[in-house]
């Protein structure tokens, strides 16, 4: 896929970022997904060339770019087949997030960490009982009257890298003098910086059906203790600062999909040129060939997307970003969705077997429509948002 209506910079990034991907590739991260390690080499690398850190501040040791920099890298590691999804969570949400509001001390923390790799963060927002509604979240902050410090408990699931995180960038809500509103849900969302080996933070392994790398966990929040100055921003701005991480999410997981989908495309286009029936490749075959080539322009469509919401995000536009991203998002996972399988169909049993390494994609395109936000939760947004119709939800 040639770059479209990039700069300079944009295109050598993309060239540079894909020749780390193919030194690396689908073995590399095949193999430490089956010992169950992590791609520390390749996320040592990647921090050493500055792509972890290509977003955040350059006060801070980043790049002074901005989110369509970031889902540069992430698409053209996924298009190499190894993928980093630890990019989504760390630069993209948390550090995006901490930049934008956090202290100076928070930034002085964390930032330089997460730039240059030595230090990553996972983001908590998704619970048990609330699903794709944030507005439902319970997890509740209190204040101690004595000493001024928060106190954290709830739940959450499905939580990417807990257990290499240093921390995790918990969504609450503060709680009422009554704390009624605590078991309702209707507080307002707040931020904390909760660390991995605070007292009362705890975390379960949820057993997944999915070849990655990155683990995903239950966390419990049992009376954990914070400091006041755990919280991240203003404490009544909390949907502000809370969707200026959930945008960035949406834009890098729309990245993630298009990048797996040209990596499922690519192999499918491959073995068309080569796999050779009745004396011609089948790729000769339109039954073959306009499918691949039906892939190919979702993909396009859907990166022009992604494209547009990252330029809106990083010139400050949230309110067009966080439609333009959801839309991204959505477009994305569809496209990948739809390359993966008919990468599949092209090899036939072929791509079903290890030797191809197809067969896990099949699983792992499927979270691209479900994660972090399913595909009808977009469309219900953009029904109620863009096309004015009445709210279903």
């Amino acid at each position: 896929m040639s770059p479209v209506m990039e700069t300079a910079e944009h295109q050598a990034l993309r060239s540079a970022v894909a020749a780390l991907g193919r030194r690396y590739g689908r073995d590399y991260l095949t193999g430490v997904v089956a010992a169950g390690g992590r791609p520390t080499e390749l996320w040592a690398e990647a921090a050493k060339l500055g792509y972890l850190g290509v977003n955040l501040p350059q006060e801070y040791g980043g790049g002074g770019a901005g989110i369509a920099e970031l889902s540069i890298v992430l698409e053209e590691l996924g298009a190499a087949g190894c993928p980093l999804l630890m990019l989504v969570v760390s630069p993209a949400i948390c550090g995006t997030v901490i930049a934008r509001f956090g202290t100076d001390a928070q930034k002085e923390r964390w930032l330089p960490g997460l730039a240059d790799g030595t230090r990553t963060m996972a983001f908590g927002i998704t619970e048990p009982d609330a699903g794709s509604n944030s507005h439902r979240i319970t997890t509740t902050a209190r204040r101690d009257p004595g000493s001024g410090d928060w106190l954290l408990t709830g739940r959450k699931v499905f939580i990417s890298g807990a257990d290499i995180a240093d921390a995790v960038l918990i969504v609450g809500r503060t709680e009422t003098v009554s704390g009624a509103e605590g078991r309702t849900g209707r507080l307002k969302p707040c931020l904390f910086i909760v660390p991995r080996d605070a007292e009362g933070f705890q975390r379960r392994p949820i057993a997944m059906e999915l070849h990655a790398a990155e683990k995903q966990f239950e966390l419990t929040l049992d009376e954990v203790r914070l400091p006041a100055d755990a919280l991240v921003g203003d404490e009544n701005a909390g949907l502000l600062q809370l969707f200026a991480g959930l945008n960035p999410e949406r834009v890098m997981t729309a990245a993630f999909a298009i990048g797996m989908g040209r990596h499922a495309l690519a192999r499918a286009v491959e073995y068309a040129r080569e796999r050779a029936v009745w004396g011609r490749p089948i790729g000769a075959h339109q039954a073959i060939a306009h499918p691949l080539a039906q892939a190919h322009i979702d993909l396009e469509l859907a990166r022009l997307m992604m494209q547009k919401a990252a330029l809106l995000h990083d010139s400050g536009d949230d309110l067009a970003a966080g439609e333009a991203a959801n839309m991204a998002k959505y477009a994305a996972g569809e496209a990948c969705v739809r390359a993966v399988d008919q990468a599949v169909h092209t090899l036939g049993g072929n791509g079903l077997t290890r030797e191809f390494g197809l067969a896990p994609l099949i699983t792992a395109s499927r979270v691209t429509r479900i994660a972090p936000v399913s595909r009808e939760m977009i469309l219900n947004h953009v029904s109620h948002q863009a096309l004015g119709l009445p709210k279903s939800y």
